[in-house]
């Protein structure tokens, strides 16, 4: 469940009402000021605030003004002992979701923070996937709304699976080329050949097999936003010709005579750490710099873990809606394995799991058999027990080379994921070109 911040002065009404959301199944941290909650909301996650309106160091709509500040998506329900029409209109207009007047029966109030949390992230239409409630994406989030009405380069950093795609087309939502061309490309699906065609064209008869002149990508995305999907996987001699499009915004076809002026918003996303990249000579330092006008790193799963909850029951409602099914939660145990999972593979693992629960269930409630953690890992556990007594844990001991490590971590992960070279790369946070590298250095593929 979400776990709600509660602020208000009244020690018995706030302990009584801390009783009543416990009893409704929230986790509840309950504060006497705003001054406690906003020191609270530096340090963990929320999915909603309950607070008074009048409280004696701070008004409650001052604090409200300062949550939506940091956290214009985090809802936030206003109570008071004392109607004022002044104060409800001001906080609705500060993006209250709603102003109530004590005493508040239990039940009323249990029924209204439901719907709230089943609604979707307010102001971002069609992005609801984004949903959340940390602290640290809540302010990513702030900063594509300014970063998207201005043209600079865009680099997403992040573990495979976290949402890079999402958050880039969002920027492109927000922006004034939103009515313009969406284009993406995966840098590390394509060969060298093939890429620098996809990328910026070519002419008719310039390589064998090109009957007709091809427009790239970037003539593809002109006046729109192109997405360069792990650009880190980009060979060092289509760098070079990358950085010159970025710089004077026009680009070369392939056996062209003249380049071509090109109108493109360039955002890019990696799940490799560039600089070392830099360092070790592989990725252009020149590049870098270009493609890091503006850097957003998107946290793993793992470390916003009060979002397990919040995601696993919007895409228990996505999927619920697709196959005509009346699923209405997930059990307390089915949680808690949610909420302690690791999560390698991140939100798209969390999709996927709640995916197939829905697939298997077959009643109103997702219980464990319906997750299957068997298939998918289970909690993270650490104690001398399973470490001696789990089937699927890798061998790895003092005196063994990193390099047997790393392949013996890989192996026995294309053996967790049946073979599957793509899902083991979003499991391991690697590409599949390198998982297919791996192989072949070690003899298993041809």
């Amino acid at each position: 469940m979400a776990r709600i911040l509660l602020v208000d002065d009244d020690d018995l009404f706030r302990g009584s009402l801390a009783t009543t959301l416990e009893r409704g199944g929230y986790d509840v941290d309950a504060v006497a000021s705003p001054d406690a909650a906003l020191e609270r909301l530096a340090k963990q996650s929320y999915g909603l605030i309950l607070s008074d309106v009048r409280m004696p160091e701070m008004s409650g709509v001052e604090l409200l003004r300062r949550i939506k500040s940091s956290y214009p998506y985090l809802p936030v329900l206003m109570i008071t002992a004392f109607a004022d029409v002044a104060d409800a209109v001001e906080a609705m207009k500060l993006g209250a979701q709603d102003y109530l007047q004590k005493p508040i029966e239990g039940q009323q109030i249990l029924r209204r923070i439901q719907t709230i949390l089943a609604e979707p992230v307010e102001g971002v239409e069609g992005f609801d996937e984004i949903a959340t409630g940390d602290p640290q994406v809540l302010k990513l989030l702030a900063m594509v709304d300014t970063v998207g009405q201005s043209d600079a380069t865009v680099i997403v950093f992040g573990e495979s699976g976290t949402g890079k795609e999402l958050f880039a087309r969002l920027i492109h939502k927000k922006s004034p080329r939103a009515k313009g061309s969406f284009v993406a490309i995966n840098c590390a699906a394509l060969p060298e050949n093939l890429l620098e065609s996809e990328l910026f064209g070519h002419e008719k008869g310039s390589f064998t097999g090109a009957s007709a002149q091809h427009k790239g990508k970037f003539e593809q995305a002109n006046g729109g936003t192109l997405l360069l999907d792990e650009v880190s996987e980009m060979p060092l001699a289509l760098q070079a010709k990358l950085l010159r499009a970025l710089q004077e915004r026009e680009i070369d076809r392939v056996g062209g005579s003249r380049p071509v002026k090109v109108d493109v918003r360039v955002i890019a996303t990696t799940n490799r750490n560039l600089q070392d990249m830099v360092e070790e000579g592989a990725f252009r330092r020149d590049l870098f710099y270009r493609l890091c006008v503006v850097p957003i790193e998107l946290p793993a799963l793992r470390d916003r873990k009060g979002d397990v909850a919040l995601l696993a029951r919007h895409f228990l409602r996505e999927f619920c809606e697709q196959s005509r099914k009346a699923i209405s939660d997930f059990d307390p145990a089915a949680m808690r394995w949610l909420e302690s999972h690791s999560w390698p593979g991140n939100v798209r693992e969390l999709r996927n799991v709640v995916e197939r629960a829905v697939i298997l269930c077959p009643g109103t409630v997702v219980d464990m058999s319906h997750l299957n953690p068997s298939a998918w890992g289970a909690p993270v556990d650490d104690s001398p027990d399973r470490i001696s007594n789990d089937p699927r844990r890798v061998d790895v001991h003092v005196g063994l080379t990193a390099d047997e490590a790393e392949k013996r971590l890989i192996l026995k992960t294309l053996e967790e994921c049946g073979g599957n070279k793509s899902r083991a790369a979003e499991v391991l946070g690697l590409t599949s070109r390198t998982i297919r590298n791996k192989l072949k250095e070690y003899g298993l593929m041809d």
